[in-house]
């Protein structure tokens, strides 16, 4: 673990803070998203299913970053001090590990291709993304910036490439899809991008010139508001989308059809 920096009140409480909101912003999707799964066809409920678990993985994570975190600081004479107590920010990695792979399989779902070519679209990006978190761990951890830049780069490659798959992947799901559902799959091709984008930047904190408690605020706050983004938000997004194809194929609640026949 590296050494930690000594911060101020303000710092301290600045990523405390956001990690409870982060904790409470991945447990209330999950309820929702649960809620919501009666309000979509069949056939889509797998994609809220999914989202569900990416949200209730992350809470959970979340749950033990704000312990380790509280832990591993102490309040002395006005600034909070490392405590000796280590930070264990590998529960990042860990829930990016599960969820990562979780993320893609929501949005391919939701895309309904075939079952041939979906099965080959998940297995090469669930292994690109395995290699995205896998390469990226060991710059998290290290204590210079060019053994950072090193396995950034390394990590690079296959986040790049599971933006370009999915980019032209939904390009072509698009093209099929009715006017409401194709307007939603277009916007979440740039959500897909603004959300993915913002953990390079965090990850590139310390080469903006930002050391010690700068920079471990920036990564702090930076990951939580990536990770609420994209999985939070982007599983309403799915969800909206799943909504908008049910409508489009006309579906409608076994009991609403019972409650029409009974008043006819």
């Amino acid at each position: 673990m590296f050494e930690l920096p000594t911060l101020t009140v303000g710092q301290y409480s600045l990523v405390y803070n956001m990690l409870s909101f982060t904790i409470a912003s991945m447990l209330a999707a999950f309820v929702f998203f649960i809620m919501a799964q009666s309000r979509v066809a069949p056939k889509y409920r797998i994609s809220l299913m999914v989202s569900a678990l990416v949200v209730g993985i992350a809470g959970y994570h979340y749950w033990r970053i704000f312990g380790s975190w509280e832990g591993a600081f102490e309040l002395v004479n006005g600034a909070y001090e490392p405590s000796g107590e280590p930070f264990n920010d590998a529960y990042r990695y860990v829930d990016w590990l599960l969820t990562v792979p979780l993320l893609v399989v929501e949005l391919v779902l939701v895309m309904a291709l075939s079952r041939a070519k979906q099965g080959k679209l998940l297995t090469k990006l669930i292994i690109a993304s395995a290699f995205m978190i896998a390469l990226g761990y060991p710059g998290e951890i290290a204590d210079d910036n060019v053994t950072r830049a090193i396995w950034g780069t390394a990590s690079t490659v296959p986040f790049v490439y599971i933006l370009v798959v999915l980019w032209g992947e939904l390009g072509k799901a698009i093209e099929s899809q009715p006017e409401r559902p194709r307007v939603l799959l277009k916007n979440i091709r740039y959500l897909l991008i603004a959300t993915w984008g913002f953990y390079p930047l965090a990850y590139m904190a310390p080469f903006a010139g930002l050391t010690g408690a700068g920079a471990e605020v920036v990564l702090q706050v930076g990951y939580s508001i990536a990770d609420v983004a994209a999985k939070a938000g982007y599983g309403v997004m799915i969800y909206a989308i799943a909504r908008a194809k049910t409508d489009a194929d006309g579906w409608v609640k076994p009991e609403q059809v019972t409650g029409q026949e009974a008043t006819a």
